[in-house]
């Protein structure tokens, strides 16, 4: 079982890449949360997996809530890994999602990264569509170097772009991150908003709310996923000045 967090699809196609090659079933965590879904059975010798974006050098706070509540029936420990999609490094991300799953008495028995093209327009402008396609190449040979791993079941065994001073990164500026970085206030549509209601259904933190046909922010802090921002049809939604003219980046397999 692959239990994944996606706001703009790159964590979502790695999550499909192992389901389809391991045949085992997809659990979006949004969702989940959404339906209050939080127990599962798994099959035996079913493996267990954790996919998500890197938020700050750290995973999204919605992965670990979850895991939080994650209730998991089988006869057996499952081999467990964690893949982290991330636009450079990934810090200490996977340290914190071991300790995590700790916590519920399961073993973490191996972690990767898997670079992949950025996101988050609030920083920084979407890479050019062949930079997007250099990376997503590079992003699939890393994948399947990941498969052969999984499939073997090492353990103890560990591929994560780190970065440097990744523990000092993380430490730092997460924390500033959760509480400041996830405010919803500034973000709007524009006049170009076609009322689709595309990022209401979307919104992995259930925030977005049509009213009079134009989307509102009803949380005062949300997951920051920018999905909204990223995969409005009419590139509408901004976060203040800080996404203009920076474009939009969707994964091919959202596309």
């Amino acid at each position: 079982m692959i239990f994944y967090f996606s706001g703009t699809g790159n964590s979502y196609a790695v999550a499909r890449f192992f389901s389809d090659h391991l045949n085992e079933d997809l659990v979006d965590i949004a969702q989940a949360m959404k339906n209050k879904e939080t127990e599962f059975q798994l099959r035996e010798d079913e493996k267990l997996g954790f996919v998500f974006p890197v938020y700050a050098w750290a995973p999204p706070k919605m992965v670990l809530d979850f895991i939080k509540k994650l209730v998991i029936n089988c006869d057996k420990l499952p081999y467990t890994y964690g893949i982290c999609t991330c636009g450079g490094t990934a810090g200490n991300t996977m340290d914190i999602l071991e300790d995590a799953l700790s916590q519920k008495g399961i073993t973490m028995d191996s972690g990767y990264s898997v670079v992949m093209p950025d996101n988050f327009v609030i920083m920084f402008k979407v890479d050019s569509l062949a930079k997007q396609n250099a990376f997503l190449q590079e992003a699939q040979k890393t994948m399947e170097r990941i498969l052969d791993s999984v499939i073997q079941q090492k353990r103890k065994f560990y591929r994560i772009k780190r970065g440097k001073v990744s523990r000092l990164l993380t430490v730092l500026v997460n924390p500033s991150f959760q509480r400041y970085g996830t405010k919803t206030k500034p973000f709007y549509a524009t006049d170009d908003c076609i009322h689709c209601g595309l990022c209401e259904k979307i919104c992995t933190a259930n925030c977005i709310e049509l009213i009079n046909g134009i989307p509102q922010w009803t949380k005062a802090q949300c997951n920051m996923c920018l999905a909204c921002v990223n995969r409005c049809p009419n590139g509408a939604i901004q976060y203040g000045k800080k996404t203009k003219d920076k474009g939009q980046y969707v994964h091919p397999c959202w596309k």
